[in-house]
This record gives structure tokens, sequence and C-alpha cells, in this order.
């Protein structure tokens, strides 16, 4: 009887003394690798923004090719560029967290079910020599199962689309997922967001193919309504009047 006892209690000393061993080496290699993945974040955003400007990263060097994108913070209430913030520090998600830091949305204004609204949002512009040749706006709501988080790029008119991508949600793989592939994509470039004279936001996805030669409309997501629902709702949110339109048409009078 007693060698019983003894061996279970030998099997859960054991159990124990690896549990800690195992909760140690975790916990380690956590903190050990906290700034290495806080970079590769840091990286994948910057690839993202540069995708959908179509910026290309020639040789791999992902600094040369983002030296050429300048971050603004833009605050939501005026529609005007602002420094009170440091923008390369400035975090939306974590602002939209804070009370402080966020407005609450309405029902109505609340399309992309994303709740509140950070007060400020950073902007990532591309400059040449006639001055804004693109523009990179942060976008993000619900879809079916997740928020997806993204940017859509504008040409310097602020109405035509240069370009769309998401870079983090939890979609289905193979229905909703398919915002991740490259054909369907490959059709927001060309795009236009505002009917003429207008900046209420008439782009977004329909059910089926959409026609060679429609400007504002772009294929539906195969056996993922929620989700195409969810893009064309997020799309026209931070494109509306909510969203960075009344910014939109400051850069045009320029007056942001």
């Amino acid at each position: 009887m007693s060698n019983a006892k003894d061996s279970v209690s030998r099997t859960v000393m054991v159990a124990l003394v690896l549990c800690v061993v195992c909760s140690v080496i975790v916990s380690t290699a956590a903190v050990l690798l906290r700034d290495k993945q806080q970079a590769n974040a840091i990286n994948e955003k910057k690839y993202n923004i540069l995708a959908a400007a179509g910026i290309e990263v020639v040789d791999g060097d992902l600094d040369a090719a983002f030296a050429t994108i300048t971050p603004k913070l833009v605050d939501m209430r005026t529609g005007e560029f602002s420094t009170d913030r440091d923008v390369n520090k400035y975090n939306m998600r974590k602002a939209a967290k804070d009370p402080a830091q966020a407005r609450a949305l309405t029902r109505e204004q609340d399309i992309a079910s994303i709740r509140k609204q950070s007060l400020y949002s950073t902007v990532y512009l591309v400059q040449g020599d006639q001055g804004i040749e693109r523009i990179i706006l942060p976008i993000h709501g619900y879809g079916l199962w997740s928020t997806l988080y993204g940017f859509i790029a504008l040409e310097s008119d602020f109405n035509t689309v240069a370009g769309l991508g998401f870079y983090e949600h939890a979609e289905t793989p193979g229905l909703g997922g398919e915002v991740d592939n490259p054909r369907w994509k490959g059709q927001w470039p060309g795009k236009k967001v505002y009917a003429e004279g207008s900046y209420e936001p008439i782009i977004g996805l329909i059910k089926g193919k959409a026609e060679a030669d429609e400007l504002y409309k772009v294929d539906g997501l195969a056996g993922a309504t929620l989700t195409s629902n969810g893009v064309t709702n997020l799309v026209k949110f931070w494109l509306g009047e909510t969203g960075f339109a009344p910014f939109l048409a400051n850069l045009k009078a320029g007056e942001a």
C-alpha cells in the first residue's frame, strides 16, 4: 500500500515539476521573442501599406521603400491634419478603447460595427513634385467572424482607388478569406468611390460579377454574403461623413 502511495506521489511530483519547467520555458521564450514579434508586426504593416499604394519593395529593402511614405495624423472631428499627438507613437486601436481618446458611434453611424472610433487617425502620403500622388487610409470593420483591418489607397484625385488590402482578419478560408485573393484585390484599382460632386461613397460589393466598365462595383465574395456586406460597410464608413470624407474634401480644397 505504501509503495502505491509513493508511486502516486512521485507521479504527481514529476508532473508538477514538468509543468513548472515548461511554464518557465514558455514565459522566457515569450519575453525574449517579444521585441522580434513587435518588429515583425510593424514590418508586416509597412508591407501592407506599400502594397495598397502599389509601391514595390526592391531587393527586399523595406525601409528604403517605406521612406517614400509620409505618415500624418488627422483629427477626425475636424477633418484636418493635427500635431496634437506624436504620429510615430500613436496607436489607433489602443486609442479606440480609451473613452478619453475615442468617440462612441450611434447605431445609424456605426455601419462598420466598430462601436467606437479613435479621435485621431494615421494616414500615409506618397508625395511627388506636384504634391500628393497617393494617400493611404486605414480601414476596419466587422465581417462574419472577425474585425478586418486593412488599408485603402486613393489616387491624387482622392476618388480613384489605387489599391486595397487587409492585413488582419479571421474570416473563413476559401469564403470570406478570399479578401486575400490577389485576383479579387486586383479589381479595386481604378474603381471610383464618389459620384461627381459628392462625398457620399457609393462603391461596394455586389452579388455575382461586376461588369468590366462598372466604376463603383466590385465582385462579391462567393458564398460569403456577410463578409461581402461587411467589406462594403467598412469602406463606406471610413470614406463617408463620419470617416475620412471631410478630410478628403478639405485636402482637395487645400484646407486640410
